[in-house]
């Protein structure tokens, strides 16, 4: 069975394209539905970022959950990650996070968790969605058996607790004077408390969210208002956050970049030094550089690769018992502490190192000179481009050029009708030369 609605991270679109009230309601209706395992009173909870859409999806999937008999306990603007801590900690049955994560504030998705907190699988997405399509009429609750709604108080200091306690009890961020970017988004009021309460001296930007401007000229996705505050207020690192918080990209004292490649550098070594890798190996996706695989290689840990998408990086690492992942977009998943990527969590175990080694960011936070690494994408109407005979040519031809000095990775995009062609090696002229020609042989195959 073909997916109609769920994509790689939930269901997402544009608000009252896709994304209306009635499929809201109904995805209430059919979760609820799927998730109701035995005679007592289930519950779930909903937890949003700060878009105008909120609103309406999030009293939709009230009326759709209560209509099938499931208290809903609302959860307010917070974070991704508290949503899927907060379901399993509060012993619901399902956790919903309302938002399209790094997308601007026209877009907006629906996020499910199960109850030990972690993203469905494909098989409960599949019977969610075979729900859509039916009429539900004689599946909802009697009169004397719908479910309640409440707001529930104090959700953002058990998030803050939770994040603090990831931290040896010893550790301050005493003297560190950091900027925090929260994109407009959920993290808005949770994230610079939490970072104050550590000891920092917190400067907080993309905390002023009025329903259009998350991720806008700001967050993870742009950081270069983060950049430019680090210089001008002469921080020791900037933190940027995503819509929902499940990404974090840091800015060194220059105001450089350090991408999620550089994170899982810095993490999987300290955690190594102390003992805290579950095993000698790090989970990341085909997008990750060559140069962090041979640094972890001189570290003696073996860097294990998935298709993109921080549900297979998650899926490696319960699977084969790691417990450090992640994305250069700066999607870290610590599974020692949560169960999807939680962009403050990762931040705090960087900001640890800084404070044991009293080090600046910039030197920190480089543990590997990433090598060349070029991307490019071919659009097509129709027909498959790859199939094509001076494709697979142009293509075998590349990696015999690469070979032993470089990756080459050419997909097809999972979201539109693209192909990515991603090279990276020692010799950027080369890289070059591979990649355009076979963008040029794909350029021909998509004419044709």
């Amino acid at each position: 069975m073909s997916r109609k609605y769920f994509g790689t991270d939930g269901i997402r679109g544009r608000a009252n394209g896709l994304i209306t009230p009635e499929l809201a309601l109904k995805v209430g209706q059919a979760a609820g539905l799927v998730f109701q395992r035995g005679d007592y009173r289930h519950r779930v909870v909903i937890g949003k970022d700060t878009r105008l859409s909120g609103y309406m999806i999030e009293y939709a999937m009230v009326a759709g959950f209560t209509s099938v008999g499931m208290d809903v306990l609302l959860l307010g603007p917070i974070p991704t990650p508290a949503v899927a801590m907060l379901t399993k900690s509060m012993r619901a049955d399902l956790g919903v996070m309302i938002s399209a994560s790094h997308n601007l504030f026209e877009d907006n998705g629906i996020k499910l968790f199960g109850p030990q907190g972690f993203k469905l699988s494909d098989d409960v997405e599949k019977q969610i969605e075979q729900l859509l399509d039916e009429s539900l009429d004689k599946k909802l609750a009697q009169s004397a058996s719908l479910g309640r709604a409440r707001r529930i108080d104090g959700v953002h200091d058990r998030y803050i607790e939770f994040a603090k306690r990831t931290l040896p009890r010893d550790l301050s961020l005493d003297g560190l004077r950091v900027v925090i970017d929260c994109a407009n988004g959920a993290a808005y009021k949770v994230v610079p408390e939490a970072l104050w309460e550590l000891g920092a001296d917190v400067i907080s930007i993309g905390v002023e969210p009025d329903g259009f401007n998350i991720n806008k000229e700001c967050g993870s996705t742009s950081p270069e208002a983060l950049s430019r505050k680090v210089r001008e207020m002469r921080a020791d690192i900037g933190i940027a956050l995503d819509g929902d918080a499940d990404r974090v990209i840091l800015v060194d004292e220059r105001g450089h970049l350090v991408d999620g490649d550089q994170l899982l550098a810095v993490i999987a070594q300290s955690w190594k030094e102390d003992g805290r890798l579950a095993k000698p190996g790090v989970v990341a996706t085909v997008m990750s550089n060559l140069g962090l695989e041979r640094f972890l290689e001189g570290q003696g840990i073996e860097l294990i690769r998935t298709p993109v998408g921080d549900r297979y990086v998650l899926e490696q690492m319960l699977g084969r018992g790691y417990n450090v992942g992640g994305e250069p977009s700066g999607h870290i998943i610590l599974s020692d502490y949560a169960t999807t990527g939680d962009g403050f969590v990762a931040a705090l175990q960087v900001l640890a190192v800084v404070q044991k080694l009293r080090r600046p960011v910039s030197e920190v936070c480089h543990r590997f000179d990433p090598l060349p690494q070029i991307l490019k994408n071919v659009r097509y109407r129709s027909g498959k481009p790859l199939d094509d005979a001076e494709v697979k040519s142009a293509i075998v031809d590349g990696e015999k050029r690469l070979n032993g000095h470089g990756r080459l990775l050419v997909r097809s995009s999972g979201t539109e009708p693209v192909i990515r062609v991603m090279g990276e090696g020692d010799d950027r002229i080369l890289v070059e030369e591979v990649v355009d020609h076979i963008v040029t042989a794909l350029g021909q195959a998509a004419a044709a």
